[in-house]
């Protein structure tokens, strides 16, 4: 094992460090236009509170104890944006962390701190998804492995074992990062862990931790198997190998030449040379993404740690030209102010369209369907839902009281039923979906004698069985990717005994399809 070979600095101003967290906080509520509701995929994961469990078709469950902790918050959307932004603050703590161990100035904290601020890594923490501590997860391991490499103590082993554990139950993705970490070990004089009994107590931990969600994957028939397999049939199959390559350095825009000196800095710089270990994990993982054709911020988590080598290293260049140093903030900070417009929800959709070249140029407006599009994908799936809402509550406030207590809220997508969860909850029955973990949450449906339909309207099939078909109304916001699809609300009733045993079997059908064959 190496031995430390660079100096932790030690008096870095406490106020630089708060300027920028706070910073971090506020950028993530000003990058969103009031215009735009919350994306399609947070409904689905806010309502995960209301279904607790060991699994879920998407996630694993750490993003329904998150939600459940926003439910008790308020569930207000000023919550929901909150946990991505905190997040994201203890991924820029950690890479200041990283800078001070690898003995870097101030300077070299602010380099890094301004590239995570000007770069990718606030879109991500934009979202309430899995991403965000995803991303916080790995820079977590990689801190615990610098301290390890510094000082080679048998409580960081433990650690990386129970923050791995952790990072499954929030995000599988994980799982690629500990193979490079494995192969990392094995070609390395950090191999020597696999003699010390702290490692196979971490691997203990992180089985341990993550056992509810193995257990609830045996019972459900390995969901996640069907999760990959639906994925890399609809979305990956049209990403581009290439694109994810050059995808890694236009996430940090201006910034990536931090990223790109931190590979460097670990291959080619003397007192890096303990941390080879860091390059190896990294060229793994992205080998195996692109090999996968993975998305390209599958990677994210790899690079708060090549912004700490990076910062570090660039300010040890340059270290006799201290007056470059406004010129080095700049070149980060421009770029990211010039496209802040089209990267970010901040123009009204009617804005987004008038550009309509300007995002198509920046590669933004191809949907995951391959698909050239009028405004960005993400930006689509956050309208529409208020819309969408007033209308099942209207459709709602029509049904007899009498029946009630016999009716089904029943919705095309998880969309529509997050949505409808969220903005109506106490109003209105939970609604439901014939898609994703909604399948496994549907109410009984035996005795159903009204049917509030979200999205198409029933087929030909179910519409012989209905007695009463009617229209309540349509989403009219153009821009919104559920008016693309012609989201409607109906109001069904009259039904015949055909149509409750055609709706069993259809839902018995779509639960058997998410269990691996």
């Amino acid at each position: 094992m190496n031995a430390l070979t660079v100096s932790p600095q030690k008096n870095n101003p406490p106020w630089l460090l708060a300027i920028l967290l706070i910073a971090k906080i506020l950028l993530q509520y000003l990058v969103v236009n009031p215009c735009y509701d919350l994306h399609r995929d947070e409904y689905l994961h806010l309502d995960m509170a209301n279904h607790l469990a060991g699994g879920y078709l998407s996630v694993p469950p750490f993003t329904s104890w998150n939600s459940l902790l926003i439910q008790w918050l308020g569930n207000t959307e000023f919550w929901v944006r909150f946990f991505p932004a905190l997040y994201g603050v203890l991924t820029m703590l950690l890479t200041w962390k990283m800078i001070n161990m690898l003995g870097g100035s101030w300077f070299a904290q602010l380099l890094a701190g301004v590239a995570f601020l000007c770069s990718g890594m606030t879109r991500i923490h934009m979202f309430y998804q899995p991403n965000s501590v995803d991303i916080l997860a790995w820079t977590i391991i990689l801190w615990l492995l610098i301290k390890y490499i510094n000082n080679p103590k048998d409580t960081y082993i433990i650690w990386i074992g129970i923050v791995l554990g952790v990072g499954i139950l929030n995000k599988y993705n994980i799982l690629f990062f500990a193979v490079g970490l494995l192969v990392a070990l094995i070609l390395t004089p950090l191999r020597a862990v696999f003699r010390k009994n702290a490692f196979y107590t971490a691997i203990a931990l992180a089985v341990l931790i993550a056992l509810p969600n193995i257990i609830w994957q045996v019972k459900h028939g390995y969901p996640v198997l069907h999760h990959m397999q639906e994925l890399a049939e609809t979305q990956l199959v049209h990403n581009n190998r290439m694109d994810f390559i050059t995808g890694q350095l236009i996430f940090f825009l201006g910034g990536a030449f931090l990223t790109v000196a931190g590979l460097l800095a670990l291959l080619f710089y003397k007192p890096f040379r303990p941390y080879r270990s860091i390059a190896i994990i990294y060229f793994v993982t992205i080998l195996l993404f692109v090999y996968l054709k993975a998305k390209s911020y599958y990677s994210l988590g790899l690079y708060p740690a090549l912004l700490a080598f990076g910062s570090t290293y660039w300010e040890q260049l340059f270290q006799r030209w201290k007056y470059m140093r406004l010129l080095w903030l700049a070149v980060i900070v421009f770029p990211f102010v010039l496209i802040l417009n089209a990267a970010f929800p901040l123009l009204k959709p009617e804005e987004v369209a008038r550009e309509a070249a300007r995002f198509k140029a920046l590669g933004l407006s191809r949907w995951e369907d391959g698909k050239e599009h009028e405004i960005p994908q993400d930006f689509a799936d956050m309208l529409g839902w208020r819309e969408m809402s007033a209308l099942g509550l209207k459709a709602w406030q029509q049904v007899p009281e009498a029946e009630k207590k016999h009716t089904l809220v029943l919705c095309d997508n998880y969309g529509q039923a997050g949505a409808l969860n969220y903005f109506n909850k106490g109003k209105m029955p939970f609604a439901v979906a014939m898609e994703a973990d909604y399948v496994f949450w549907f109410p009984k449906t035996d005795t159903v004698r009204y049917v509030i339909k979200i999205g198409h309207g029933p087929d030909l099939t179910a519409s012989k069985g209905i007695g009463n078909i009617q229209r309540i109304g349509k989403l009219s916001d153009p821009f919104a990717r559920e008016y693309g699809w012609g989201t409607e609300v109906y109001l069904l009733s009259g039904f015949t005994g055909d149509v409750h045993s055609l709706l069993q079997q259809r839902l018995q059908k779509k639960q058997q399809s998410y269990m691996a064959q």
